[in-house]
């Protein structure tokens, strides 16, 4: 009896209630870490053959470090908007970000508010025309409340999808235990009374929303397809994003409309259930000059991998990029530095972030480390980010003969490239002599050589006395895997 007392005492009971939490702690960690994706997300498209492949820019920049002459040489959002116009059949988009709110006292461009009247008065001229907009849940503050101009779309009859973020894998495992344990069945509030993360002037969070947020993931692609294009971009419709640069590919040819559609059904599916259209594909659709490829998640981490393998000495890897961190990619560039490839880097100085300023993570300790494991080889230039950020993420690498190209909506970052959130980019493989190849070529010799404007600025600009604390924060991130990129 004193035995069955003993084991059956207050302290054996919350040892067990802990080891009992703590097992199912790590078994939620290691499914949700680790669980099968819906069907058809970490897509790889078939490779197709076009003539139709169009570079289009979104650039800001300015004389000097102050802003002087600043221009806004903006051109992605109305490409979008005269594909609306032009679209015949159908029109399906997935935003991640879009919405009208922000701090700063700048006249952005009304992103939002203009796309938003596009797609209802196209919807009105053609009430059977389906058009379907796939988007992340950050939009609603994850349910806190109502998006202005989704609302408006949908009372015009158009399908807003907002992502079902559950079914994906979570990249932030110390949180997400607790998150899926215990953190996602808190919801007794009625409307938010937090401030919210994005902007003081966007409506309140609940405490849920809040974490739903921290556990960091989204749908963060940026495409949209018609039956006439398609254009995959790094562009945001996001007022305060407005004045970002960005690098954005639209396409032609059935064969690649269709491969983009069957990657967003996918989306579709498995939040809402459903289909999207297609584009019938006529005899002879698919032919040209460039070789392109529609790719999803990781599996623009594998591609890319390959294409930077390929490069060799007296070869050039040339990227523009708002993130890099992803450690495997990082190696790669390092080792085709090496080996004798020519490495050429315009980044984000990671100095600020819609007013906010930032500590220069990743980018800033990351180069440093490239640096010094490359013996300083490497060409790396930050862009002049009077306003915004350079948020391009596009990657080109030229052999003798061929150039390889991908842009799209992935950072170079575990979380973006490693099946974590929803990513898409388009992947080209060009002749050194093509358009495109000479096109790319000029965008970046402009911004390299500050041709007309105080483009990008020496290495040594960002890297300072801090940059030792700075590789210690980011080891330490590196290794709870506690980050926000």
């Amino acid at each position: 009896m004193e035995k069955m007392k003993k084991w059956v005492s207050p302290k054996w009971i919350i040892l067990m209630a802990i080891l009992l939490f703590t097992f199912l702690y790590v078994g939620v960690i290691v499914w949700h870490t680790y669980k099968p994706l819906p069907d058809n997300l970490n897509y790889k498209g078939d490779i197709h053959w076009t003539d139709d492949i169009e570079m289009l820019t979104d650039l800001t920049y300015a004389q000097n470090k102050k802003g002087d002459g600043m221009v806004h040489e903006l051109s992605i959002f109305d490409e979008i908007y005269k594909m609306i116009d032009e679209a015949e059949e159908f029109i399906v988009l997935d935003f991640f970000l879009m919405d009208h709110y922000t701090d700063e006292k700048i006249d952005f461009p009304n992103i939002s508010e203009t796309l938003t009247e596009k797609l209802i008065q196209k919807k009105k001229e053609h009430p059977k025309m389906p058009i379907i907009f796939i988007t992340d849940p950050l939009n609603t503050g994850y349910g806190s409340y109502e998006s202005k101009w989704f609302s408006q779309m949908e009372d015009a009859g158009i399908e807003v999808v907002y992502t079902n973020l559950d079914d994906l894998r979570d990249s932030t495992p110390i949180y997400s235990g607790l998150y899926r344990t215990i953190f996602r069945f808190v919801n007794f509030e009625k409307e938010g009374w937090i401030a919210n993360a994005m902007s003081s002037n966007a409506p309140k969070m609940t405490l849920r929303s809040y974490m739903i947020l921290l556990n960091v993931k989204a749908n963060h692609r940026k495409t949209m397809v018609t039956d006439k294009s398609a254009i995959v971009t790094s562009g945001n419709p996001h007022d305060a994003s407005g004045l970002h640069g960005n690098v954005a590919l639209k396409v032609k040819g059935a064969g690649i409309l269709n491969d983009i559609l069957e990657a967003e059904e996918a989306v579709v599916r498995y939040t809402n259930g459903g289909s999207l259209p297609r584009v019938e594909a006529k005899e002879d659709s698919d032919g040209g000059d460039y070789a392109v490829q529609y790719l999803t998640e990781k599996k623009i981490h594998d591609a890319l991998l390959g294409d930077i393998s390929a490069a060799q000495t007296g070869d050039t890897i040339r990227m523009g990029m708002f993130f890099i961190a992803m450690p495997d990619i990082v190696q790669a560039i390092v080792d085709a530095s090496n080996r004798g490839v020519h490495v050429q880097m315009i980044l984000d100085p990671n100095e600020n972030s819609f007013g906010n300023e930032k500590s220069g993570l990743p980018n800033r300790p990351v180069l440093q480390k490239m640096m010094d494991e490359t013996d300083g080889k490497l060409d790396v230039r930050w862009y002049n980010t009077v306003v915004g950020q350079y948020h391009t993420k596009l990657v080109v690498v030229q052999t003798k003969e061929e150039t390889y190209i991908t842009n799209g909506s992935a950072n170079l970052t575990d979380r973006t490239l490693n099946n974590y959130n929803l990513e898409a980019n388009l992947r080209v493989v060009a002749l050194n002599d093509s358009e495109l190849s000479i096109e790319i070529d000029d965008y970046f010799d402009r911004l390299w050589n500050n041709e007309d404007a105080l483009y990008t600025l020496d290495f040594k600009e960002y890297q300072d006395g801090f940059t030792f604390f700075q590789r210690g924060i980011y080891r330490l991130q590196e290794l709870l895997k506690l980050t926000t990129y």
